[in-house]
């Protein structure tokens, strides 16, 4: 039976990458403008925010969102969450207000015209190369001086088990959370993986839930014992069987 729906998988795919590419070449002059200046990166975090919603609404995804929390404007988060789909980080941009950078893989950069703008305006991480992650807290400490905040999947990837509900987290962004002392903004995201998983043959429209956990702070915690705590708050929501 699932064979028969292979034409749809491939035409929902098909879709998806029209959708991520039309919103950016209509507003390429405005986006490009926008990354001229690393001052500028506010303006462009707006745009992207919409290209996201484009997309979300777009691939018939409706976000329903319960939020333990709000963020205060003007103030630096290390927002985390689950690592499942691409979706995730339009899940993300539509979610928070707040001007973030992402710190992502570096092989997104790849992916023709978004891979433009993601590596002009990410911190970018090379797995293979070992100083990528000095480069990394180095970048992410200059975007915070700007008073940005930051995002990191803490999984460092969507896991190959796709039974894994929740990987280990690497240390990074806890590392960067009690060196700046920031907050940490936990999110749950549950549908992502179901309404558009990297399995290619896979995905359909529908609702798309997260949670908004309460802010966890970090100054004077040990990283480890923060990235458990954060890991726990997110696994114990994704295994709430009132969400299932």
């Amino acid at each position: 039976m699932k064979y028969l729906l292979y034409p749809w998988y491939v035409l929902y795919r098909i879709w998806f990458y029209i959708l991520l590419a039309v919103p950016i070449l209509i507003m390429f002059p405005f986006l490009l403008i926008s990354i001229l200046k690393k001052e500028w990166y506010g303006a462009f975090f707006k745009l992207a925010r919409v290209w996201a919603t484009v997309i979300l609404f777009g691939m018939g995804f409706i976000p329903k969102i319960k939020r333990d929390t709000t963020y205060e404007k003007g103030k630096s988060y290390m927002f985390v969450s689950n690592h499942t789909s691409m979706t995730d980080i339009m899940l993300m941009l539509y979610l928070v207000k707040n001007p973030f950078v992402f710190v992502g893989k570096k092989e997104l950069s790849k992916i023709p015209l978004f891979g433009f703008f993601y590596k002009r305006t990410c911190i970018l991480v090379d797995r293979k190369n070992p100083k990528s992650r000095h480069e990394v807290f180095q970048s992410a400490q200059a975007r915070l001086n700007q008073g940005f905040s930051i995002c990191i999947f803490p999984e460092g990837g969507v896991p190959d088990d796709m039974s894994i509900v929740l990987d280990t987290f690497k240390d990074g962004a806890f590392r960067l959370a009690t060196d700046h002392d920031l907050p940490i903004a936990p999110m749950t995201f549950h549908d992502n993986k179901k309404r558009f998983p990297y399995i290619f043959f896979s995905g359909t429209p529908g609702k798309m839930r997260a949670k908004v956990h309460k802010l966890i702070p970090s100054k004077g915690k040990d990283k480890r014992a923060l990235k458990e705590e954060v890991r726990t708050v997110i696994l114990t929501e994704l295994n709430n069987p009132s969400m299932a």
